[in-house]
């Protein structure tokens, strides 16, 4: 599975008011009224239907744009779906200013890019609007400007580029 460092799609703003939503959390994410689904490749669905103002993202959303958020994004509890919902829908990647730790550790086990974006003002990207983010660098690029975000980290990238932890830890040598 080759997967690019380079992506470029349409954008997800979740914002109110013009100002990023902070603290998003699992629930909000992925309704613990759907737990009962199993099959990741059906949740996504239910992604973001308990968010106010996005209830309708999972029927609107394609796969290959992002999600742009604000601070702690996924904080709350340990809930899988929140994660597999996007990768059913096939989203390339989740930037926020900030991520929940568990939420955080959770995407980088399954392969889904995260990118913090320490300081990103509000409004400098539009809602929908198409961009390209490279996870090397960490180098934005939109139409109405370019930001530096944090760049994954050497070992979150090559899990990324794996396909999540379990291949990645097929590719590593047994130690002795």
């Amino acid at each position: 599975m080759t997967r690019p460092v380079r992506l470029e799609g349409r954008v997800w703003v979740l914002e109110r008011d013009g100002r990023l939503i902070d603290d998003i959390d699992t629930d909000m994410i992925y309704h613990n009224a759907h737990l009962a689904v199993t099959e990741a490749s059906q949740m996504g669905q239910y992604a973001l239907g308990n968010l106010k103002g996005f209830s309708d993202f999972a029927s609107k959303a394609s796969a290959g744009d992002l999600v742009l958020a604000g601070d702690n994004f996924g904080s709350g509890s340990s809930r899988q779906h929140a994660v597999d919902c996007f990768i059913s829908l096939g989203i390339l990647a989740i930037m926020a200013r900030s991520f929940g730790a568990i939420y955080k550790r959770n995407a980088i086990n399954s392969g889904l890019a995260l990118v913090e974006v320490p300081g990103l003002p509000d409004g400098l990207i539009e809602h929908h609007e198409t961009v390209a983010l490279d996870l090397e660098t960490g180098y934005l690029s939109v139409g109405s400007g370019e930001f530096h975000a944090r760049p994954m980290s050497s070992v979150s990238r090559d899990i990324y580029l794996a396909g999540g932890l379990f291949e990645y830890a097929r590719t590593r040598e047994p130690r002795a």
